[in-house]
């Protein structure tokens, strides 16, 4: 899963993306709205941190040009704000939740952006839970590295679904992975054995 924090405390935004990365997730940031407007609109990202009170452009501004160019993507609007009327704003501007700072990362905007809202999948015999990162096939465990974790994971988010190579590349890795390169394809071919 990919996902977008936009943030211009770069405390706090190195904060959420190093939470998201160690939970699995690979991490964009931008400090900034024009910089994470531009990103969400041009990069495709599963949810996206958004702040509501940045430099250049505000959040709420942000999700709403998103949601007004048709952008579905989930955010998860930020602020140190806890007024009802700012709470509000962000969700009639299009945020799917809202949070006040400080607060505790957690994982259910992805799970509901996918429409799942348990933490288990399950594809015929085989059962995979994204909060304690496991998966087995009719109760024998899965030894899996952090990758093909991250690989399955997403492909079971998306049963029923074709995903293409550079879909996967895309949520899989960060800007800087060298497309050209094979991984993806040998770690389909390592799950493929292993199940």
């Amino acid at each position: 899963m990919r996902i977008l924090v936009v943030e211009d405390d770069k405390d706090l935004n190195r904060q959420i993306a190093d939470a998201l990365g160690d939970a699995g997730y690979v991490v964009d940031r931008a400090f900034d709205g024009e910089e994470g407007h531009f990103l969400g609109d041009t990069e495709p990202y599963d949810a996206v941190v958004l702040d509501i009170g940045l430099p250049q452009m505000d959040g709420i501004s942000v999700v709403e040009r998103w949601r007004r160019a048709g952008r579905r993507l989930p955010v998860l609007m930020l602020t140190a704000r806890d007024r009802w009327s700012d709470k509000v704003a962000g969700i009639d501007a299009g945020a799917d939740d809202y949070v006040t700072k400080p607060f505790h990362i957690e994982e259910a905007l992805i799970r509901r952006a996918a429409g799942h809202a348990s933490s288990e999948l399950t594809c015929g015999p085989l059962r995979l839970d994204t909060k304690s990162s496991k998966a087995d096939v009719d109760g024998t465990p899965l030894k899996l590295t952090s990758h093909e974790f991250r690989l399955l994971a997403y492909l079971m988010h998306h049963m029923g679904e074709v995903v293409s190579r550079t879909e996967l590349v895309e949520h899989l890795y960060d800007q800087g992975f060298d497309r050209d390169s094979n991984t993806i394809e040998v770690f389909v071919g390592r799950l493929r054995k292993k199940m």
